[in-house]
């Protein structure tokens, strides 16, 4: 890989030579600007605006725009009496835990490559302390006429080098969170959470500019003279809430098949036989031989085994109806026991009167026959 810049690490006392290599690259398909009539390159012309002529580069230098539009020109020499130790030094200024740094800050990346045998060994030394640390290190350096801030970390065998912005260089969100108000539910942090576990995690590997490899299929066909494949329907975004029931319904089949897979063989079940239930067996009125008395007992006796119980959590209104019921139901059992007594007292009587003309009739008779023998 071709170096873009060489200087040295400054690790304290220590010195190492090192050399800087992009350590990323860029696989965009880049196009050019065409004249779409006759198909003839569109190019930039450097032209000065006041002798409306084209100039060269070395008729070119650099200028400071100031606020009202007038320009300030800046030489070359008026840059390089500026103090600035990190010309060619990246200057380790502290190590810190990596949790520190900020991604937002994070910017271009480098390798930092041994600059010859004789930097093998403190950047060897360099790299075995910040693995064992478990720390970056902040350094300064100088790049492309500007000083920039760095972060040095262990990829590999390798000591890496991200380009950071300064503090002030990053933007505070302010205006970019939605407004207050808003209230998240915890079914919808539950599905989330479980999307979440679903999708799981993946090989950045596997992943790849599947837009790069379609514009390479079309300019492929183009150069063949072929009509260029045909761009695949995209899906229509869908509303929040078709979204939210289309992940729940994923997530649903996602946990069937996982519980699908993780299931063993099934086990036979074994059955065992529950206790039979005591059932309460409601005693059957005896059979009453006709008399009317015992009858009415009977109904009674039944009476007061279908009589629901009192409940103490029943309002003041069922209390007085289940009492007046109650009322009337011993009235109407006490009228029908006084008239049950009345019609024993009668039956009673008619049996008392044939006996009494049974004897009476029998008396007569003795009296009738004594007196014949004695005629």
């Amino acid at each position: 890989m071709r170096s873009i810049w060489n200087g040295a690490i400054s690790f304290g006392l220590v010195s190492i030579p090192i050399k800087l290599v992009n350590a990323t690259e860029s696989h965009a398909v880049s196009f050019r600007q065409i004249h779409t009539e006759d198909g003839g390159r569109i190019r930039y012309r450097k032209v000065c605006e006041l002798e409306d002529r084209e100039v060269t580069q070395a008729e070119i230098g650099k200028a400071y725009e100031d606020a009202d539009g007038s320009m300030i020109p800046i030489t070359d020499e008026d840059l390089s009496q500026l103090p600035i130790p990190t010309a060619r030094t990246i200057e380790i200024v502290a190590f810190v835990p990596e949790d520190r740094i900020d991604p937002l800050q994070m910017g271009s990346a480098y390798y930092l490559a041994a600059s010859g045998a004789p930097a093998a060994k403190p950047y060897t030394l360099l790299r075995e302390a910040l693995k064992r640390s478990n720390r970056v290190a902040i350094a300064k350096f100088a790049l492309r006429g500007r000083e920039r801030l760095g972060m040095l970390r262990v990829v590999g065998d390798a000591i890496a080098m991200h380009g950071l912005l300064w503090p002030d260089e990053v933007r505070a969100p302010e205006g970019v969170a939605p407004e207050g108000g808003v209230t998240v539910r915890d079914q919808e942090l539950d599905l989330a959470d479980a999307l979440m576990d679903t999708l799981g995690e993946i090989d950045l590997d596997d992943l790849h500019d599947e837009y790069r490899e379609a514009v390479e299929e079309v300019v492929a066909a183009k150069a063949a003279g072929e009509r260029p494949p045909e761009a695949r329907e995209e899906a229509a975004p869908g509303k929040v809430l078709d979204l939210m029931a289309a992940l729940e319904n994923s997530v649903r089949a996602a946990r069937e098949s996982r519980d699908g897979e993780e299931a063993g063989p099934v086990e036979e079940a074994e059955v065992r036989s529950l206790p039979q239930r005591k059932t309460s067996s409601r005693r059957a009125p005896k059979e009453t031989g006709g008399k009317k008395s015992t009858s009415t007992a009977a109904k009674k006796t039944a009476a007061k085994k279908a009589e629901p119980k009192k409940s103490t959590a029943k309002s003041g209104t069922a209390r007085a109806t289940s009492a007046s019921s109650s009322r009337a139901g011993a009235a109407s059992a006490s009228a029908k026991k006084t008239a049950a007594k009345g019609t024993a007292k009668k039956a009673a009587a008619r049996s008392t009167a044939k006996e009494t003309a049974k004897s009476t009739g029998r008396s007569t008779a003795k009296k009738t026959a004594s007196r014949r023998r004695s005629a």
